[in-house]
């Protein structure tokens, strides 16, 4: 099932968010630091049921690399992502029968804990691959995400079968070769040999940088490996409980969806809150309550749907700032320009001219 979810949509628990703070904090970060300008609250962190929006995890990522100067903490953070750290996910994938059906649990039920990414698994000749598709540009939050969840996976594979998986598969990522590229081996190699015992060729095999897809392959025939924890009941209740998870981030991904598609049905102007709450047969205190656990505000929402629409405007018509300031809902095109500046370190009319 494609994602509803634009990135500044996309939602996780909050869980994954107190082990990033946790580990950064390990690593020196100063606490109040790392939550400067991500929106979050520490007790939001500390809420079971609490869910942080895209923006927010990606705020703290920068935070967290900033702060601790490590730019591996990628690899680190996908460490400390162990089974029991996704719960009803991590129980309904390790009580499976086979490996085979471990990765469909995930497979299935991963939007529950990350809801930004895609993830899916087929065969490719004598391979079995789990591939992570995402679309998050370049940089350094891109590659602490897919180094973070494909440690996490490996991570869960050397506890289930040891090191077998690891030694005879192969990790493909779509980005250049890190300079702490030999922390790679360490975290991927299976088992507790250094890089240097390893032939270069044999290294290459298994890590490819600059591939055309995130994958993580291993042989076939590995899919029919059973599962030493396996029980049909503990992975019936687990999996119900994942149902009634993807059922509630569903419900929150559409409803945001819904707001962005009302926020941009008239392309002349931007309807209030009490319009798109009416337009969604509730009422605007619903909506609020709604969005907010969701992690999000209507403001917030509006305030990105301005900001893109405003860079449109700018850059590809001759409407004065004046009145794109008013097509945007501005009464008073000062508070336009305030916002503008917010938004982009500058004034609409230095923007326009730098990009013109």
């Amino acid at each position: 099932m494609k994602s509803v979810y634009q990135a500044e949509d996309a939602i996780l628990l909050a869980h994954y968010g107190e082990i990033l703070y946790e580990l950064a904090i390990d690593k020196g970060a100063n606490p109040e630091a790392l939550l400067e300008n991500t929106g979050i609250r520490e007790k939001v962190l500390r809420n079971p049921e609490a869910t942080l929006n895209f923006e927010q995890f990606k705020a703290l990522v920068t935070n967290a690399l900033a702060l601790t100067q490590d730019p591996s903490l990628g690899l680190h953070y996908g460490s400390r992502l162990k089974f029991t750290t996704h719960g009803a996910l991590g129980q309904a994938s390790i009580s499976s029968d086979n490996l085979s059906e471990a990765i469909s649990s995930i497979i299935k039920y991963y939007r529950t804990r990350f809801a930004f990414i895609e993830l899916s698994f087929f065969i490719d000749d004598n391979d079995a691959v789990i591939q992570l598709d995402e679309n998050l540009g370049q940089g350094e939050f891109k590659a602490f995400l897919i180094e973070a969840l494909f440690v996490s996976i490996l991570d869960v594979s050397k506890f289930l079968f040891g090191p077998t998986l690891a030694k005879t598969g192969s990790c493909r990522v779509s980005y250049s070769p890190p300079r702490y590229v030999h922390q790679y081996f360490s975290f991927f190699v299976g088992d507790n040999r250094s890089a240097s015992e390893f032939s270069a060729d044999k290294l290459k095999k298994m890590i490819s940088f600059n591939s055309p897809a995130n994958q993580l392959r291993f042989e076939k025939q590995f899919l029919t490996l059973p599962m030493v924890l396996a029980n049909s009941v503990a992975r019936r209740l687990a999996e119900e409980t994942c149902e009634k998870q993807l059922k509630a981030v569903d419900d929150k991904g559409f409803i945001v969806a819904k707001v962005r598609r009302s926020l941009q049905a008239d392309p002349d102007r931007i309807p209030s809150m009490e319009e798109v709450s009416e337009g969604l047969h509730m009422t605007s205190r619903t909506l609020r309550r709604q969005l907010q656990a969701f992690g999000t505000s209507f403001q917030d929402l509006l305030s990105q749907i301005r900001k893109k629409r405003a860079i449109e405007l700018l850059q590809n018509t001759d409407k004065s700032v004046d009145e794109i300031a008013y097509e945007l809902g501005y009464s008073d095109p000062s508070n336009f320009g305030r916002a503008f500046r917010k938004w982009t370190e500058k004034s609409p009319s230095l923007f326009r001219k730098e990009t013109s």
